[in-house]
């Protein structure tokens, strides 16, 4: 089991820990509830080194990305980022991804921890073009500093202005005596924040310089459930649950991050679901009455036909409703208002809702 260079950090705060993806992590520290309230209303740190983070170099470098990802790198400039994911060619996906333009012949990918080794392989299957690739995951920790005091909290440590980092751009700065941090205004909570790209050597420097001038702010740590219960909240997608090899970005809503403008990997199916619609849709829902939503409870019409599946739920914390995400037949949804979710062999209904469930 792998562990990131604040794993001493997360045992000294009595953190919760448990297996993922290889490394061992912090789940929780106060508790799920008390996480989740203080990122939505204060601000507190998730450490997710566990992330994988690949170089995409040379002259080469923009053609390779333009090939595997679904958006457009036109788009990009040094200093802005944006999500995508990297299809397959069966009009699935391999991995979703944040793609960091650093230089004209400069990009970082930062993708999931359990898909490391898988999205390594197909980025370098896909190098025809000899772009130059570079595994960094181990060298780097991820730092996630999330929540509306988060700004001013980080204020403290640099001169740059951070006001002006807009959503989904990012710099290279000092933060104290941390020097090189990629400071990006990305983030998985919906409640703003930047995502701290740090050398390992200076991940636990970072950490106590943040809790130092944290204690005004009332920091805290954030472990990975209260990071689920945040980004389910906002409707997002997490791999494995709403997106995988088999499943239609078109479904799923990804649409706007797939741009048929150029060519890319697997680009002729996932047109076609987007030309023809595709037989599933993902729903955001909340049940009527009483119980949790979880990962694979069916979703059955008025006649207990089972239509749909659920991705991801949880009781929100901040809505206190039951939440979730699932997958529905098309022709179910002509009457969703018929819908409902059998837990335990009870039948519970549901309303179908538009996203995000929790709007600041």
């Amino acid at each position: 089991m792998k562990k990131t260079a604040l794993h001493q950090k997360h045992i000294d705060l009595g953190a919760k820990m448990v297996p993922f993806a290889g490394f061992e992590m912090p789940v929780q520290y106060t508790g799920v509830n008390d996480e989740h309230k203080t990122v939505r209303e204060g601000v507190g740190v998730f450490d997710v080194s566990h992330m994988g983070e690949f170089l995409v170099s040379g002259p080469n470098a923009f053609s390779l990305i333009q090939k595997i990802s679904s958006n457009d790198a036109t788009l990009l400039f040094p200093g802005r980022a944006q999500y995508a994911y990297l299809p397959n060619n069966s009009g699935g996906v391999v991995d979703d991804m944040i793609i960091y333009m650093i230089s004209d012949e400069e990009y970082m990918l930062v993708v999931n921890a359990s898909n490391l080794e898988k999205d390594w392989n197909w980025i370098e299957k896909h190098n025809d073009v000899g772009a130059d690739l570079k595994n960094i995951s181990d060298e780097y920790a991820l730092l996630a500093l999330q929540g509306p005091k988060s700004i001013d909290l980080l204020q403290n440590l640099t001169n740059e202005n951070l006001d002006a980092i807009k959503f989904y751009h990012f710099i290279k700065g000092d933060l104290g005596n941390v020097a090189d941090v990629i400071i990006s205004a990305t983030g998985y909570t919906g409640s703003g924040g930047f995502e701290l790209y740090v050398k390992n050597k200076d991940a636990e420097t970072l950490w106590n310089l943040l809790f130092e001038v944290g204690q005004e702010y009332e920091l805290k740590p954030a472990g990975l459930a209260a990071r689920d219960t945040l980004r389910l909240e906002m409707g997002y997608c997490l791999y494995g649950n709403e997106i995988d090899e088999t499943t239609s970005p078109i479904a799923a809503g990804l649409a706007w991050v797939t741009k048929f403008s150029k060519n890319f990997v697997g680009m002729d199916k996932i047109l076609s679901d987007k030309e023809n619609g595709t037989e599933y849709k993902l729903i955001a829902f909340e049940l009527l009455e009483r119980g949790i939503p979880r990962k694979d409870y069916s979703i059955i019409n008025t006649n207990n036909e089972v239509v749909g599946r659920v991705t991801s739920g949880t009781m929100s914390p901040s809505t206190q409703k039951a939440i979730g995400l699932g997958y529905v037949k098309k022709i179910a949804l002509t009457n969703e208002n018929n819908l409902a979710l059998t837990i335990r062999n009870k039948v519970v209904p549901l309303k179908v809702v538009k996203l995000p469930f929790y709007k600041n």
